[in-house]
């Protein structure tokens, strides 16, 4: 595995970490905490494929909300506004696949935070 990036994080809704690295693609374990959400973004240069391990999932994509619980999971195309929310009383955990071009952590438009970092 070639270092890259960062490799994790604890941000206000909680917290990540990168468990592969690649030029092209990396995989994420996300946890969010409850009553906690991500901000409303979207990312230039990758796709991203999200598949929820535990808890339920409140996906917004372009506007549209989706219910996605354990087993389930989702393609979130380069440049389109997309959002997740743990709603549930336990922390949300999900995989995060990213593909792309580029893959840093600046590579986010956000248009709404809820911890003031749009």
């Amino acid at each position: 595995m070639k270092k890259l990036g960062e490799h994790y994080a604890s941000p206000p809704w909680g917290r990540w970490e990168v468990l592969l690295e690649e030029p092209t693609y990396k995989v994420k374990r996300v946890i969010v905490l409850a009553g906690k959400r991500l901000s409303y973004q979207k990312h230039l240069n990758r796709d991203e494929h999200w598949s929820v391990v535990e808890g339920t999932a409140l996906v917004t994509i372009d506007g549209k909300e989706i219910l996605l619980k354990p087993g389930e999971s989702i393609n979130i195309p380069r440049e389109v506004l997309h959002r997740i929310a743990n709603q549930g009383q336990s922390s949300l955990v999900f995989v995060e696949i990213q593909r792309g071009s580029y893959l840093g952590e600046d590579d986010i438009i956000r248009l709404e935070d809820d911890y003031g970092r749009s």
